[in-house]
Protein backbone atom coordinates (compact mmCIF):
# COMPACT_ATOMS: atom_id res chain seq x y z
CA UNK A 1 0.00 0.00 0.00
CA UNK A 2 1.88 3.00 -1.31
CA UNK A 3 0.71 6.50 -0.58
CA UNK A 4 2.42 9.83 -0.90
CA UNK A 5 3.39 11.40 2.39
CA UNK A 6 3.25 15.12 2.96
CA UNK A 7 6.08 16.71 4.94
CA UNK A 8 3.64 17.14 7.86
CA UNK A 9 2.52 13.50 7.72
CA UNK A 10 6.13 12.33 7.43
CA UNK A 11 7.10 14.42 10.48
CA UNK A 12 4.10 13.10 12.44
CA UNK A 13 4.98 9.50 11.54
CA UNK A 14 8.60 10.02 12.55
CA UNK A 15 7.53 11.65 15.83
CA UNK A 16 5.14 8.77 16.59
CA UNK A 17 7.99 6.29 16.10
CA UNK A 18 10.22 8.28 18.44
CA UNK A 19 7.54 8.76 21.10
CA UNK A 20 7.97 6.31 23.97
CA UNK A 21 5.29 3.64 24.28
CA UNK A 22 2.77 4.03 27.08
CA UNK A 23 3.68 1.98 30.13
CA UNK A 24 0.64 -0.32 29.77
CA UNK A 25 2.89 -3.35 29.48
CA UNK A 26 6.53 -4.24 29.73
CA UNK A 27 8.27 -3.68 26.38
CA UNK A 28 10.16 -6.70 25.15
CA UNK A 29 8.27 -9.06 27.41
CA UNK A 30 7.75 -12.71 26.56
CA UNK A 31 4.14 -11.99 25.63
CA UNK A 32 5.23 -9.34 23.08
CA UNK A 33 7.51 -11.88 21.44
CA UNK A 34 4.79 -14.53 21.45
CA UNK A 35 2.32 -12.13 19.84
CA UNK A 36 4.74 -11.31 17.05
CA UNK A 37 5.73 -14.93 16.52
CA UNK A 38 2.07 -15.94 16.47
CA UNK A 39 1.41 -13.32 13.79
CA UNK A 40 4.22 -14.64 11.59
CA UNK A 41 3.41 -18.29 12.31
CA UNK A 42 -0.26 -17.72 11.45
CA UNK A 43 0.72 -15.93 8.25
CA UNK A 44 2.74 -18.91 7.10
CA UNK A 45 0.33 -21.53 8.50
CA UNK A 46 -2.54 -20.14 6.40
CA UNK A 47 -0.25 -19.19 3.51
CA UNK A 48 0.28 -22.83 2.54
CA UNK A 49 -3.43 -23.59 1.97
CA UNK A 50 -4.02 -20.07 0.57
CA UNK A 51 -1.83 -20.99 -2.42
CA UNK A 52 -3.89 -24.12 -3.05
CA UNK A 53 -7.20 -22.30 -2.56
CA UNK A 54 -6.19 -19.56 -5.01
CA UNK A 55 -6.05 -22.17 -7.77
CA UNK A 56 -9.79 -22.72 -7.23
CA UNK A 57 -10.70 -19.07 -6.80
CA UNK A 58 -11.35 -19.69 -3.09
CA UNK A 59 -10.15 -17.92 0.04
CA UNK A 60 -9.79 -18.52 3.77
CA UNK A 61 -13.53 -18.42 4.44
CA UNK A 62 -13.96 -21.30 1.99
CA UNK A 63 -11.21 -23.18 3.83
CA UNK A 64 -12.89 -22.76 7.19
CA UNK A 65 -16.25 -23.96 5.85
CA UNK A 66 -14.66 -26.97 4.14
CA UNK A 67 -12.70 -27.81 7.30
CA UNK A 68 -15.72 -27.98 9.58
CA UNK A 69 -18.17 -29.48 7.09
CA UNK A 70 -15.64 -32.23 6.33
CA UNK A 71 -15.02 -33.00 10.00
CA UNK A 72 -18.69 -32.82 11.02
CA UNK A 73 -20.80 -34.30 8.21
CA UNK A 74 -24.43 -33.23 8.54
CA UNK A 75 -23.51 -29.96 10.26
CA UNK A 76 -26.42 -27.52 10.16
CA UNK A 77 -26.16 -23.97 8.86
CA UNK A 78 -26.94 -22.71 12.38
CA UNK A 79 -24.16 -24.82 13.89
CA UNK A 80 -21.68 -23.63 11.27
CA UNK A 81 -22.65 -19.99 11.87
CA UNK A 82 -22.05 -20.53 15.58
CA UNK A 83 -18.65 -22.14 14.99
CA UNK A 84 -17.40 -19.54 12.49
CA UNK A 85 -19.05 -16.51 14.11
CA UNK A 86 -19.75 -14.89 10.77
CA UNK A 87 -22.91 -13.39 9.32
CA UNK A 88 -25.46 -15.47 7.46
CA UNK A 89 -24.80 -13.30 4.41
CA UNK A 90 -21.06 -14.07 4.47
CA UNK A 91 -21.69 -17.78 4.92
CA UNK A 92 -24.27 -17.87 2.13
CA UNK A 93 -21.81 -16.33 -0.34
CA UNK A 94 -19.10 -18.87 0.52
CA UNK A 95 -21.53 -21.81 0.60
CA UNK A 96 -22.95 -20.81 -2.80
CA UNK A 97 -19.43 -20.96 -4.27
CA UNK A 98 -18.70 -24.35 -2.71
CA UNK A 99 -22.08 -25.84 -3.67
CA UNK A 100 -22.07 -24.44 -7.23
CA UNK A 101 -18.59 -25.86 -7.84
CA UNK A 102 -19.43 -29.26 -6.37
CA UNK A 103 -17.39 -29.26 -3.14
CA UNK A 104 -20.29 -29.16 -0.65
CA UNK A 105 -23.84 -30.41 -0.87
CA UNK A 106 -26.81 -29.64 1.32
CA UNK A 107 -29.60 -31.96 2.25
CA UNK A 108 -32.91 -31.28 3.94
CA UNK A 109 -33.08 -32.35 7.57
CA UNK A 110 -35.01 -35.54 8.27
CA UNK A 111 -36.70 -34.42 11.49
CA UNK A 112 -36.94 -30.70 10.57
CA UNK A 113 -37.42 -30.01 6.88
CA UNK A 114 -36.33 -26.38 7.42
CA UNK A 115 -32.83 -27.53 8.37
CA UNK A 116 -30.12 -27.65 5.75
CA UNK A 117 -27.48 -30.27 6.53
CA UNK A 118 -24.06 -29.82 4.98
CA UNK A 119 -21.80 -32.54 3.59
CA UNK A 120 -18.55 -32.49 1.63
CA UNK A 121 -18.69 -34.18 -1.74
CA UNK A 122 -15.82 -36.50 -2.72
CA UNK A 123 -14.19 -33.45 -4.40
CA UNK A 124 -14.67 -31.43 -1.22
CA UNK A 125 -13.11 -34.17 0.90
CA UNK A 126 -10.13 -34.41 -1.47
CA UNK A 127 -9.57 -30.64 -1.42
CA UNK A 128 -9.88 -30.54 2.38
CA UNK A 129 -7.36 -33.39 2.65
CA UNK A 130 -4.90 -31.44 0.48
CA UNK A 131 -5.33 -28.32 2.62
CA UNK A 132 -4.93 -30.29 5.85
CA UNK A 133 -1.88 -32.15 4.53
CA UNK A 134 0.15 -28.96 4.02
CA UNK A 135 -0.80 -27.65 7.46
CA UNK A 136 0.00 -30.94 9.19
CA UNK A 137 3.37 -30.98 7.42
CA UNK A 138 4.16 -27.52 8.85
CA UNK A 139 3.06 -28.51 12.37
CA UNK A 140 5.08 -31.73 12.32
CA UNK A 141 8.14 -29.84 11.08
CA UNK A 142 7.69 -27.28 13.85
CA UNK A 143 7.29 -29.94 16.54
CA UNK A 144 10.37 -31.78 15.30
CA UNK A 145 12.51 -28.62 15.11
CA UNK A 146 15.36 -28.33 17.64
CA UNK A 147 15.07 -25.68 20.32
CA UNK A 148 16.61 -22.30 19.50
CA UNK A 149 17.82 -21.92 23.08
CA UNK A 150 18.90 -25.15 24.75
CA UNK A 151 19.69 -23.32 28.00
CA UNK A 152 16.19 -21.98 28.71
CA UNK A 153 15.33 -21.39 32.36
CA UNK A 154 12.64 -23.41 34.11
CA UNK A 155 9.03 -22.45 34.79
CA UNK A 156 7.18 -19.79 32.86
CA UNK A 157 10.30 -18.69 30.95
CA UNK A 158 10.85 -22.25 29.73
CA UNK A 159 7.23 -22.55 28.60
CA UNK A 160 7.49 -19.18 26.80
CA UNK A 161 10.74 -20.24 25.16
CA UNK A 162 9.11 -23.49 24.11
CA UNK A 163 6.12 -21.64 22.62
CA UNK A 164 8.45 -19.19 20.87
CA UNK A 165 10.50 -22.06 19.45
CA UNK A 166 7.32 -23.74 18.22
CA UNK A 167 5.92 -20.58 16.59
CA UNK A 168 9.28 -19.68 15.10
CA UNK A 169 9.54 -23.20 13.71
CA UNK A 170 6.15 -22.74 12.00
CA UNK A 171 7.48 -19.76 10.05
CA UNK A 172 9.10 -20.36 6.68
CA UNK A 173 12.75 -21.31 7.36
CA UNK A 174 14.07 -18.74 4.88
CA UNK A 175 12.27 -15.95 6.75
CA UNK A 176 13.20 -16.80 10.34
CA UNK A 177 16.45 -14.80 10.44
CA UNK A 178 14.70 -11.68 9.10
CA UNK A 179 11.94 -12.06 11.68
CA UNK A 180 14.50 -12.48 14.48
CA UNK A 181 16.23 -9.30 13.27
CA UNK A 182 12.92 -7.45 13.17
CA UNK A 183 12.06 -8.56 16.70
CA UNK A 184 15.57 -7.63 17.91
CA UNK A 185 15.01 -4.11 16.55
CA UNK A 186 11.89 -3.77 18.69
CA UNK A 187 13.54 -5.09 21.85
CA UNK A 188 16.61 -2.86 21.47
CA UNK A 189 14.43 0.22 20.86
CA UNK A 190 15.58 0.90 17.29
CA UNK A 191 12.94 2.24 14.91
Amino acid sequence: MSRAMTPDADTALQASCETPRPACHETGSDSDDLIELLFFAYRDFVGDPDRILAQYGFGRAHHRVLHFVDRYPGLTIAELLDILRITKQSLNRVLKDLIDQGYVEQQTGTSDRRQRLLFCTPSGRALTADLTRVQVRRIVRALDAPSVDDEAESGREARAASAQDFLLAMIEPAERAAIRRLMARRTTGRA
